[in-house]
């Protein structure tokens, strides 16, 4: 006889069982970890924590820009993140004669600090599970087109409702599980945001890409902003008139220290992990998706070092960029590494034997577990073709190549703007132009125009009809005469372009030429995939549905999509090899040992911090033995986005930023690893001493709340 169980009855078995990893949802801490919690030394209740009728140490966590985490420290809304989360504000607010990448930057007042165009923080003020409004209709036989239907359809419901009873605030609901479960949160967003506080890169990216992902690792990766309000401390336009935001919430800072086995947790918006991903995914992300990605971006980042070491001009312009190519550029080389050493795919295989073995016994063919894994083969076998050439397009010509941002303003879904605004159009180009350096793109499309004609399956018809036809397949000569000819390659051609525009110019321009026809082999590219995603969303769903009910007293934490999440555990060293065993934590004696004359960029010590050093001069922040602590390792489950995540201590209190994984786990966002992974955070002892001793900005410290003294 087959024995059937519902997924509301899983999920309401799993709410009581011991976690042992995952990011874990706010509502669930006191039913599913309140016990796990106190057991690993939290010494505040989960109430503390996350409460829906108080405020909470949630209510001091905040999504900073689009990626990343941020923390209230302070009554009057000073916010810490990492400095390679503020690292694109800085770079835009920075230029040769205020190089504040390079030099760092400190308020000495309010009236100093510097408004971020574009700069948002947004405070959770809701969580609310809305399950049942969203799939409460939805028939038990539904296709998964019919499916997502009704349930798109009761999400805008329930957003509209959100919406009415949180006017002027932002409303967001989520998937969870798959498509399983559904919550929605309400934000406060705040526009008016200010840079504070910033060491110079030296400091702040010590290691650069060498260290990035490594440890041991002795990076001060901070940055201070401040939020400010309206006089009713609701979000208010940047306005001189405007003050610090007067927060509810703010963390508590510690100077106690950490020591090994020590409890900590930390708070914040995890971006993406793929915990229930399948084998044959793990096959397309080894042979196709992570290669392609290490590839192109490892092209084009070696021309632009090369533009930035030749120009500080073009150095401050291309920063930013430069730092986020890399950053998930070596993230892929090191997800592949790992799941090849970790042996990740043999085990997803197992779970999944055992699974389509369970679905067989127990399931009938119509509640569709026992063809949710085919579903998911096929769609991998049968886009892999179209998604591969899409992922060329989108990093080596829609992503890489500026010029076609540009043409972009010209061009509307089917064709070229019959009517412009100019003044739209201006000022769009203009945030580009502002880091735009016509030599540095002109270079980066010579390349990315070539290897994406070496490694297409489809190439788009201007490769054809120009590059072949008119420069006998020569793309150089045709990149150099597209720049030479094109409107948008710089911002005095695009003005007297608009004043003089027509739609018949607009259509001839050849930039324009180009980005219509990469763009229309994209949506033919896509058309060709999208009629298979439901097949993939269908046995997503169904196996993550499938694990739940075969293991139903297993805790199941849901896959992050930047929502709030908690991770909680202990400060660990961990073992990478047979023989090394590597320490919890690192001093700036560290520091000192890694300065490489030979590596400038990466590995530069300013002066000050050497004197500091040399005199010792750590004031209170120093531990217990003398030495001044820079960062730590804790075995908490984090993925970009929780960068400038608060790592807190069992009082709630703040020890430090989390700001970077360990390269032995790389393969953690498709497998959780417990005795490898580690999170990395930068002690905020080294942060409060960078403040106060190197930066001489104690009237910072002044406003926060710091206690404990040394261990």
């Amino acid at each position: 006889m087959k024995k059937f169980l519902s997924l509301a009855i899983a999920l309401a078995m799993a709410v009581s069982a011991v976690a042992d990893e995952g990011m874990w949802m706010l509502p669930y801490l006191q039913k599913m970890n309140a016990r796990d919690l106190k057991a690993k030394g939290c010494r505040i209740p989960a109430e503390e924590i996350y409460s829906m009728n108080r405020t909470s140490l949630k209510d001091a966590v905040v999504i900073f820009g689009g990626g990343c985490t941020g923390e209230i420290v302070s009554p009057e809304g000073l916010l810490f993140t990492n400095h390679h989360c503020g690292f694109g504000s800085i770079q835009s607010l920075s230029s040769v004669e205020h190089d504040y990448l390079q030099n760092g930057f400190w308020a000495r007042s309010n009236s100093e600090e510097l408004p971020v165009p574009g700069l948002e923080v947004r405070f959770v003020r809701r969580i609310a599970d809305v399950t049942a409004e969203v799939l409460g209709s939805v028939p038990s036989t539904a296709g998964q087109e019919e499916y997502e239907r009704i349930a798109n359809e009761r999400i805008e419901q329930v957003v509209a409702g959100l919406e009415k009873e949180h006017p002027g605030m932002e409303v967001i609901v989520r998937s969870f599980f798959g498509g399983n479960q559904y919550f929605a949160f309400v934000l406060e967003v705040y526009t008016d945001v200010r840079l504070v506080g910033t060491p110079p890169q030296s400091i702040g990216k010590f290691g650069g890409d060498t260290d990035n992902w490594m440890w041991p690792r002795h990076t001060g990766d901070f940055s201070i902003f401040r939020v400010y309000a309206g006089a009713d401390n609701r979000p208010a336009p940047y306005s001189p008139e405007n003050r610090p935001y007067r927060a509810d919430k703010y963390l508590k800072v510690s100077i106690a220290g950490v020591g090994e086995g020590d409890f900590a947790m930390v708070m914040g918006f995890p971006g993406s992990t793929q915990r229930y991903m399948t084998s044959h995914e793990i096959d397309y992300m080894l042979e196709v998706d992570n290669p392609q990605r290490i590839y192109i971006r490892g092209e084009r980042q070696r021309i632009l070092a090369e533009q930035m070491a030749a120009s500080d001009r073009v150095r401050i312009q291309y920063a930013s960029k430069y730092a986020s190519s890399s950053n998930y550029w070596k993230n892929s080389i090191g997800m592949s590494r790992g799941i090849e050493r970790l042996g990740v795919k043999a085990r997803k295989q197992a779970q999944e034997a055992s699974f389509s073995e369970w679905a067989a016994r127990n399931t009938l063919p119509e509640e569709g577990y026992t063809e949710a894994l085919g579903k998911i083969a096929s769609y991998v076998s049968e886009s892999r073709g179209a998604r591969a050439d899409m992922q060329y397009i989108s990093e080596a010509m829609l992503r890489a190549v500026e010029l076609l941002s540009l043409a972009s303003t010209l061009t509307e879904k089917e064709g070229v703007k019959s009517e412009v605004d100019p003044a739209k159009i201006t000022a769009y180009a203009a945030r580009i132009y502002k880091d735009y350096d016509e030599p540095t793109d002109r270079r980066v499309a010579k390349r990315m125009l070539t290897i994406a004609r070496e490694n297409m399956h489809a190439l788009p018809s201007f490769y054809a009809e120009t590059v072949d036809k008119e420069f006998g397949g020569d793309i150089g000569r045709y990149v150099d005469w597209l720049y030479d000819n094109t409107a948008v390659a710089a911002p005095e051609k695009l003005e007297a372009f608009l004043k003089e525009y027509t739609p018949e110019k607009a259509a001839a321009d050849p930039a324009v030429k180009l980005y219509r026809s990469i763009l229309a082999k994209y949506r033919e590219l896509a058309a060709t995939v999208r009629p298979l995603a439901p097949k993939y969303a269908e046995g997503h769903r169904k196996y993550i549905a499938g694990l739940m009910l075969q293991q139903p007293k297993k805790a199941w934490a849901s896959d992050a999509n930047f929502t709030i999440r908690l991770t909680y555990g202990n400060v660990l060293p961990y073992t990478p090899a047979d023989g090394i065993r590597y320490n919890y934590y690192t001093t700036l004696k560290g520091v000192m040992e890694k300065e490489d004359p030979k590596n400038p960029v990466e590995f530069t010590v300013p002066e000050k911090l050497k004197a500091l050093y040399a005199a010792r001069d750590y004031g209170p922040y120093a531990d217990a033995r003398g030495e001044l602590v820079t960062c730590f390792l804790a075995n908490l489950d984090i993925t970009g986005g929780n960068s400038g995540s608060p790592v807190l201590n069992g009082r709630g209190e703040l020890i430090g930023l989390a700001f970077d994984g360990n390269w032995e786990a790389m393969s953690g966002d498709v497998a959780f690893e417990p005795e490898l992974q580690r999170c990395i955070a930068v002690d905020v002892r080294y942060v409060l001493f960078l403040i106060d001793r190197f930066a001489g900005a104690r009237w910072l410290l002044d406003e926060m709340e710091i206690v404990g003294g040394r261990r």
